[in-house]
C-alpha cells in the first residue's frame, strides 16, 4: 500500500470513533436527565461519583521514617519515629517474627514509640502505625526491619542505690557508667532516662563527669514520697562502636523530712523533721587552722565504728590515728558528723575538731539511729566554703546552675499545673 492512501482510512476510524463517543455521551446525558427526574429532586451523590465506585480514601495518613522498611542492623535501642497527618487517634504496634506482641510506650509529642525494653538481637519485627481522622477512617503505615547482632563492646550500667532502699530527701540519684560516655551521645542517653515519682516533683539530670549522671528535684524530696528512674540504655549507641549493655530500672522510698543544720556562731545543730524542730544539739567544729566547710551537703554513708588514719597524709606531726564511733561521712576530704567524747566540755563553744562536726556520745548516737543516707545537712558561718564535688554536693549549687549541667535543654512545667499535695520540701540553704 503506498504511504499516501492511508491518511484517509485512519480519518475515517477517527471519525467514526468521534461519532460513538458522541452516541454514548447523548446517552449518558439522557440517563442523567431521567435520574434527576425520578430521584424526587434529592441531592445525594450517586454511587459512581469519586471515580472507581468505592469509598473516598481516608482523611488521615501515616508514615514510618525509621526504622526503614526492610532496613538490617537496626540497634536493639530502636524507637519507632513516625508522621501522621490529620489523624484524631494513632496506635502503634509492634510485633516479633512470631507474631508476639512487644509492649511500649507512646511519645508527648506524638511522633515516637518506645519499646518498653531493648529488643532481641538479630530478630525480625514489624511495626504497624494507623492513624484514625475525624471521618473515622484509618490509614496504616507498616515498616519490617532486623535487628544487629549483640556488639561485642557494651557498657555497663549501674546505680548507686538499689530496689526498696529508704533514703534521705537530700539523696541524689546517680547513675555510673563503665566507660566515658562521649558529650554528643549524653543527650541521646538522657532521652532515654525517666524519674516518676509520686507525688510528682520537678527535677533534672545533671552530668558531673563523662561516666556519672544525677538527678535531683528543684527543692529537697518530699516525705515519703516513691520514686522510679529508668535507663533504657540496652544496645543503644553510646559512641566508637559501644553500646549499652543492659536497661536499669530501680525503684526506692523517700523517708522523713529529717534536716540538719549547722550554724558555727551558736556552734548548734538544729535537726528538724518533717519541719518541726525535734534536736537542739551543741558541736565543736573545725579550727581555725582545719575549718568546716560551710555549704549543704548530705550523708554519704554511715560508719557505727571506724579509725580515722591521716598518718600518711599528714605526716608524724599533724597526723593522728584515732577509733571513731557513730561516723556519718559528709565530704570525700573527710568531713564526717562523728561522736567525740573528748571534746564534749567544749562543745556549744569553742571549735577544736579537723573539720568535723563533733558531737556528744550520747547525741551521736542518737543521730546515728535517726538519720538515712541521703539526708542533708548545712553548715554555714565558717571559714571555708564547699568545693563542688567534694561529695554529693548538688544541693550546693543553685537550681540554674544544676539545670547547665543537663545534656539537654530545661523544659519547665506549664504555669498552670497545680502542685501536688504533700509533705512541703524543705527549700536548702547553701
Amino acid at each position: 500500500m503506498r504511504a499516501g492512501q492511508d491518511e484517509p482510512i485512519r480519518g475515517a476510524s477517527v471519525r467514526r470513533v468521534g461519532r460513538r463517543r458522541a452516541l454514548a455521551a447523548g446517552l449518558l446525558a439522557a440517563a442523567m436527565a431521567l435520574t434527576a427526574c425520578t430521584s424526587g429532586g434529592g441531592d445525594k451523590p450517586s454511587s459512581w461519583q469519586g471515580g472507581d465506585g468505592g469509598e473516598e480514601a481516608p482523611k488521615a495518613a501515616a508514615t514510618i521514617s525509621e526504622p526503614a522498611a526492610d532496613a538490617k542492623d537496626v540497634p536493639a535501642s530502636t524507637a519507632i519515629t513516625f508522621t501522621t497527618k490529620e489523624a484524631q487517634d494513632t496506635t502503634v504496634e509492634l510485633k516479633d517474627a512470631a507474631g508476639t506482641v512487644v509492649d511500649g510506650t507512646l511519645a508527648a509529642d506524638g511522633g515516637s514509640w518506645l519499646p518498653s525494653s531493648a529488643l532481641e538481637y538479630g530478630q525480625t519485627y514489624t511495626a504497624t502505625v494507623t492513624a484514625t481522622g475525624d471521618d473515622g477512617k484509618a490509614a496504616t503505615a507498616t515498616s519490617t526491619f532486623t535487628t544487629m547482632a549483640k556488639p561485642a563492646k557494651q557498657i555497663r550500667i549501674t546505680s548507686f542505690l538499689g530496689d526498696d532502699q529508704v533514703v534521705g530527701v537530700g539523696m541524689p540519684l546517680i547513675v555510673k557508667f563503665g566507660r566515658a560516655i562521649p558529650e554528643d551521645y549524653r543527650d541521646d542517653i538522657q532521652r532515654r532516662m525517666t524519674v516518676t515519682s509520686k507525688p510528682a516533683q520537678e527535677g533534672i539530670w545533671h552530668w558531673v563527669s563523662p561516666t556519672e549522671v544525677r538527678y535531683r528535684p528543684k527543692t529537697f524530696w518530699k516525705a515519703n514520697s516513691t520514686v522510679s528512674y529508668r535507663v533504657q540504655a540496652g544496645g543503644l549507641p553510646l559512641g566508637g562502636g559501644w553500646y549499652g549493655r543492659a536497661d536499669l530500672s530501680v525503684d526506692i522510698k523517700i523517708g522523713p523530712a529529717l534536716v540538719m543544720s549547722v550554724d558555727n556562731s551558736t556552734k548548734r545543730m538544729t535537726v528538724t523533721r518533717d519541719g518541726k524542730v525535734v534536736k537542739t544539739i551543741p558541736v565543736s567544729l573545725g579550727k581555725k587552722s582545719t575549718p568546716s566547710s560551710s555549704g549543704t551537703m548530705v550523708v554519704i554513708e554511715k560508719l557505727r565504728h571506724t579509725v580515722f588514719d591521716t598518718m600518711e597524709e599528714l605526716g608524724p606531726e599533724e597526723g593522728y590515728r584515732t577509733e571513731i564511733d557513730y561516723a556519718q561521712r559528709l565530704t570525700w576530704g573527710g568531713e564526717f558528723i562523728h561522736a567525740a567524747p573528748w571534746s564534749e566540755g567544749v562543745q556549744g563553744r569553742t571549735n577544736v575538731s579537723h573539720g568535723c562536726v563533733n558531737v556528744s556520745m550520747k547525741e551521736g548516737s542518737w543521730l546515728f539511729a535517726n538519720t538515712r543516707i541521703g539526708d542533708p545537712i548545712t553548715v554555714k558561718g565558717t571559714e571555708r566554703k564547699l568545693q563542688n564535688g567534694n561529695g554529693w554536693t548538688d544541693w550546693n549549687m543553685s537550681w540554674d546552675e544544676y539545670v547547665k549541667g543537663s545534656a539537654l535543654p530545661y523544659d519547665p512545667p506549664a504555669a498552670d499545673v497545680t502542685p501536688d499535695a504533700g509533705t512541703p520540701s524543705v527549700e536548702p540553704t547553701p
